[in-house]
């Protein structure tokens, strides 16, 4: 028998012949919306076609159906997972409450920034701030070191052991001193309360803030689930499922059906 000619491709530009897995195929080129991958479906198509061997539209009805439900599911996939990631956004968002809600048994303080950063970083950017952290730590305990010893020039290599930014930082409270406190001398009594009122806190501030990462990450992940539209995805998940099972048997009876009439 002579295979039948292609069809031309449709007004929307989806070739009936990409589904030619199925000479029948009638509803192929009505399931996949247009940012969907044809590929893709293709494969499921003929994955079945090559399971169940159709004969007939009838048959190729069938399985057309079994791969549009199949289809379907992986929609309800992507569905979760959109969902999930509309949660995210709201739980790391400044009005998200993730982070107090994190960090509340701790009586600890934890910004919607911080919640955003510990869902997007991952364990191994975790460890080396950890590692980068301590580094520059040792460079303050440094200068604190040789503020202490009190030997001449304590002020100029207390200076040079700090980090840039950290001298930076230092040289802005010198020029414009934060309101309602008392101005730092540019000495070495000066750099000493610096380093030990504003520098040492932050540290430990950093490190806590490493330390709660995990807390804040589970925090918005919870809050990312939203039951009610997971609800609603469940509910058509279950339709599609006894849809499928109700396809695939009629599917095998109707093969049963013909293999008994067909002659040995």
């Amino acid at each position: 028998m002579t295979e039948a000619p292609a069809l031309p491709a449709t007004s929307t530009g989806t070739a009936l012949t990409r589904f030619n897995a199925l000479r029948h195929g009638v509803l192929s080129r009505y399931t996949l919306l247009p940012w969907e991958d044809e590929g893709e479906y293709q494969d499921i198509v003929s994955a079945l076609v090559s399971e169940h061997q159709p004969s007939g539209p009838t048959e190729e009805h069938l399985v057309e159906e079994l791969a549009g439900i199949l289809w379907r599911k992986r929609r309800l996939r992507l569905a979760e997972g959109a969902a999930y990631r509309c949660g995210l956004e709201r739980a790391t968002s400044s009005y998200g409450g993730a982070a107090a809600a994190a960090v509340a048994h701790l009586r600890a303080f934890a910004s919607q920034q911080d919640v955003a950063d510990a869902v997007q970083t991952t364990p191994e950017n975790t460890a080396s701030d950890y590692a980068h952290l301590a580094a520059d730590h040792a460079q303050t305990k440094q200068a604190l070191a040789i503020l202490a010893a009190g030997e001449d020039g304590a002020y100029e290599q207390a200076l040079a052991a700090l980090r840039g930014d950290t001298r930076e930082w230092w040289e802005s409270l010198l020029l414009e001193p934060e309101e309602d406190e008392r101005p730092f001398s540019p000495d070495e009594a000066g750099l000493t309360r610096f380093l030990q009122e504003k520098v040492e806190p932050w540290y430990d501030n950093k490190r806590q803030e490493l330390e709660n990462r995990p807390l804040l990450r589970s925090q918005a992940l919870g809050q990312a689930l939203e039951p009610e539209r997971l609800q609603e995805l469940a509910r058509y998940e279950v339709h599609l499922d006894r849809k499928l099972e109700r396809t695939l048997a009629m599917l095998l009876k109707l093969k049963d059906l013909r293999r008994s009439v067909e002659p040995a």
